[in-house]
């Protein structure tokens, strides 16, 4: 969701916007899923992880003007469609397959999902986010005006707003960045993303609840 207000005002203001890999699997490498989290977080990270190495690898032989397109089309076919096709590993690989198409890139880079040495590649990537930010985050991380700028984590949003209001929303944020003495703002109650994929369609407010210090997890 946050991506997608991005994308909006970097259409409104014309924004250079260069997109980077954060890895939840590997962040949490250390912890027992099952004891901490709810069922099926493990396959959800690690989907994630391995459509990560996917764009690591094209924007390695297509450079990194290819990987915003490819983002937006993954996130379109998982999360604005209620409908999947398949389980677990399968339904990656038909995602990532289809996200190619969609953005014309060759078909033979499904392959890469399964590539663990683009790990190091997202493992760098995932260092560098938390050099900025400390180590007691999540996803989304943005970076403004980098290398010299603030790194925040967030803004977490449920819903896409209105592009005059994505704008003021943009500059609230920036504005909150550019003070270096700001540190945090913070609530742990969340609504389910306006995703068709959790259930919430364009206009409906999804079920508020509270994420237990900013994660799904069931015990710290």
């Amino acid at each position: 969701m946050t991506s997608k207000w991005v994308r909006t005002v970097q259409r409104r203001r014309r924004y250079g916007v260069e997109w980077r890999f954060v890895s939840l699997r590997l962040l949490n490498a250390h912890v027992d899923y099952e004891a901490h989290f709810p069922a099926g977080y493990e396959a959800g990270h690690t989907a994630g992880l391995r459509l990560l190495r996917l764009a690591a690898r094209v924007r390695e032989e297509h450079g990194p003007e290819a990987v915003g397109p490819l983002y937006e089309a993954l996130g379109e076919l998982l999360y604005e469609r209620t409908e999947q096709p398949g389980e677990g590993a399968s339904r990656t690989r038909a995602i990532a397959a289809e996200a190619l198409a969609t953005v014309g890139l060759p078909a033979r880079l499904v392959t890469t999902l399964d590539d663990a040495e683009l790990d190091e590649v997202v493992r760098a990537e995932t260092d560098e986010a938390l050099t900025l930010t400390g180590k007691d985050v999540g996803t989304p991380i943005l970076h403004f005006a980098p290398p010299e700028g603030t790194a925040l984590f967030g803004p977490v949003i449920s819903r896409l707003p209105a592009e005059e209001d994505a704008v003021r929303l943009w500059d609230h944020v920036v504005a909150l960045a550019g003070f270096p003495g700001f540190a945090e703002l913070k609530r742990s109650l969340r609504e389910r993303p306006q995703l068709p994929s959790f259930g919430v369609r364009p206009g409906e407010v999804g079920l508020e609840e509270d994420w237990h210090a900013g994660s799904h997890r069931l015990k710290r």
